[in-house]
């Protein structure tokens, strides 16, 4: 069997991909470029992709290609409907990254809320020594205990930043399309309203594709802390970006965009500086723990596969 990694670089260079050889010969690819998936897939029986595109055009002359490996839980990148047609078997992981997301996602919120970087830079360029002043307590940053938390999206990763926003006193929101029991659920408008901090965690489809647009930011509160680990265009960019320059929002963090990686072009390019600005390169979802859980778990589903069975399916 012909086992083909696309962007295995994605995955991170400290994972091997050894597992994986007890079902075939396994092909490595650090990164695939559009033009080139047609040709790294052509012989594949399995592929491995995390953020390339499959779709019609390039997965028409894999002739070969029985099952795709979604490194990840969200499958946007996969034309699900022509690989139905194809009989292409596709398999994602669900629960894998839970801690790490919920880990950087609480990090941000308390980095922005407690001004960390600003206070850090005080000391790292001199000024604290300068003054001569034994503290420095400017910005003046506020208690987490007592605040609103809004968590868009509530499946593995938003119960868990629910369950610590809990443990850390603050009061939380939910907003998901079903309502469940133990979690104060309110809709989009009031999340918006009310929340001190809002963190995104809803996958991206049709219903989601730009749902903190420019109207409900424009409701947010004026010290409000965004944050988005879910997919950048869960968000209008170019408004949040007006909103952090216009001081119009408190804080904003988002490891997730439109565009990856972003570029001068980006509307957060022009504010990725800004102290109350917390960007990363789409790293929540990487704990080392949780990319060894993620390998483990894409060679289950292949071992799956080929006993007949439909471990993680989602055609």
């Amino acid at each position: 069997m012909q086992i083909t990694f696309l962007d295995f670089e994605t995955l991170g260079r400290d994972l091997t991909v050894e597992r994986f050889c007890e079902f075939g010969n396994v092909t490595v690819y650090g990164n695939t470029q559009p033009m080139d998936v047609a040709s790294h897939i052509s012989d594949a029986e399995v592929v491995i992709v995390n953020k390339v595109k499959l779709n019609a055009e390039n997965l028409s002359s894999a002739e070969s290609l029985r099952l795709i490996c979604i490194a990840a839980t969200g499958f946007d990148n996969i034309d699900l409907e022509y690989c139905k047609k194809r009989n292409i078997a596709v398999c994602n992981v669900v629960g894998y990254s839970t801690q790490s997301v919920a880990q950087v996602t609480v990090s941000m919120a308390l980095s922005l809320i407690t001004h960390l970087s600003e206070y850090s830079t005080y000391v790292a360029d001199g000024r604290y020594a300068a003054r001569g002043v034994a503290n420095c307590l400017t910005p003046v940053y506020h208690e987490i205990a007592g605040k609103t938390w809004g968590i868009v999206g509530f499946g593995n990763i938003g119960k868990q930043v629910g369950r610590v926003a809990k443990a850390l006193d603050c009061r939380v929101l939910v907003n998901k399309r079903t309502p469940i029991d133990g979690w104060e659920c309110v809709d989009f408008e009031r999340i918006c309203r009310e929340s001190d901090i809002l963190s995104i965690h809803t996958p991206l489809n049709d219903s989601t594709r730009g749902l903190l647009d420019e109207f409900h930011i424009s409701i947010l509160k004026p010290n409000a802390i965004v944050i988005n680990v879910a997919r950048g265009a869960v968000t209008d960019e170019a408004a949040l970006a007006n909103a952090v320059k216009e001081g119009k929002i408190g804080g904003l963090g988002v490891d997730v965009y439109s565009t990856e990686p972003m570029t001068e072009k980006h509307p957060f390019w022009e504010i990725k500086t800004l102290p109350n600005v917390c960007l990363t390169p789409h790293m929540a979802w990487g704990g080392f723990e949780t990319r060894s859980r993620l390998m483990e778990e894409m060679a289950e589903n292949i071992r799956e596969f080929l006993n007949g069975g439909k471990r993680n399916r989602i055609d």
